[in-house]
């Protein structure tokens, strides 16, 4: 088998095992004579596929029965809409903090139905980092305190997560599952699943049971967080396939010693990325030091020409998806759970090769 090194932001890279299995099982799951693609949602096997997803999601990130674990279709940006309908009751407003493209697109969704107050603003520092917990500007009767924990284009994370008196809900995408964290602190955790744990076309939301009874009758049904928690996720046909491999890739989470195993590779590969960036004036690591993401690590080159050369030559090594965000450009290599550390070390060595002929 002879695969690339895959840097993508999303859709990312997924673990080979997960892929090998799914492919095992693509044409007939078990001995059902079928593909779980075919077969009904309502089935027996099926429901054994997504309470597995459930128990293993739990299992992983310590989701207590207070708690909600839904599926469901729209990714993470039909939650930007989603959230205020259900959580911000009328006549109310919600904090929101604002680390870059991802809390503004939320914070611009959460304006259309409501009042929406921006408790920190990075845009002045260029989106470089994000805030201390010390300097929110928070009200003090906000429905929810809105955040995006990591950065997808930025580069940055929250290293320190803030205590809030509202409920804390927090837009994980790019970094689920990637370091624990204390679901209890939080309202609502969600994700597109994208990146680090399947396939597009699958969001993970975790929520606070008592939250979801906050929807406004005016919500239409399949908006409601409850219309999903009271149905299992399966109010009306789910993304069957995405749940599928949720499940094969959180299996295979549960196989590795858990969140806490994956946690210590990734902060290890990213620390070796971020040595090279370092090391030398030819490489500028965008985010600061204290909010630098160990998913997604940004940077740039002396000039945008030099960083066109880099990711046309990088892709003919084998190396793809390191072409920085269309509104920011850069370099940006996403290292993802599954990004084995092969891949990191591959980079490193051209990172090299490159600055000792272009620099």
């Amino acid at each position: 088998m002879s695969r690339i090194y895959n840097f993508n932001a999303g859709p990312a890279a997924l673990p080979v095992e997960v892929l090998v299995k799914a492919q095992s099982e693509l044409v007939e799951y078990g001995k059902v004579g079928m593909s779980l693609m075919e077969m009904s949602h309502r089935s027996q096997d099926f429901q054994a596929v997504i309470d597995a997803a459930e128990a293993n999601v739990r299992a992983l990130m310590g989701v207590t029965d207070d708690y909600a674990v839904l599926f469901l279709q729209g990714g993470a940006s039909l939650q930007f809409a989603t959230i205020p309908m259900n959580l911000r009751r009328p006549g109310r407003s919600a904090d929101y903090v604002n680390t870059g493209a991802w809390a503004g697109k939320a914070a611009k969704e959460a304006g259309l139905t409501g009042d929406v107050h921006i408790a920190w603003d990075g845009r002045a520092e260029d989106f470089k980092r994000a805030p201390k917990p010390c300097e929110l500007n928070l009200s003090p009767d906000a429905e929810y305190v809105h955040i995006c924990s990591n950065e997808t284009i930025g580069g940055i994370r929250f290293a320190e997560f803030p205590s809030t008196d509202a409920p804390l809900i927090a837009d994980m995408s790019s970094e689920i599952m990637s370091r624990a964290v204390d679901v209890n602190r939080f309202g609502m955790i969600y994700a597109g699943a994208q990146k680090n744990i399947g396939p597009s076309g699958l969001a993970l939301v975790i929520i606070r049971k008592d939250l979801m009874e906050r929807c406004p009758e005016t919500v239409p049904y399949f908006l409601r967080y409850t219309t999903h928690a009271n149905e299992g996720s399966m109010y009306n046909t789910p993304n069957t396939w995405g749940i599928y491999i949720l499940r094969l890739v959180t299996d295979g989470m549960l196989e590795q010693g858990g969140i806490a195993a994956i946690e210590k590779a990734d902060e290890e590969k990213a620390a070796a990325l971020y040595s090279i960036l370092d090391s030398s004036s030819f490489w500028t690591a965008v985010a600061d030091k204290e909010s630098r993401s160990i998913m997604n690590v940004v940077w740039r080159l002396p000039s945008e020409e030099l960083e066109e050369k880099f990711v046309a030559d990088a892709k003919k090594a084998g190396l793809v998806g390191l072409k920085g965000h269309r509104s920011v450009g850069g370099i940006r290599a996403s290292i993802y759970n599954a990004v084995p550390r092969e891949s990191v070390d591959a980079l490193i060595a051209f990172m090299k090769d490159f600055e000792a002929k272009n620099g």
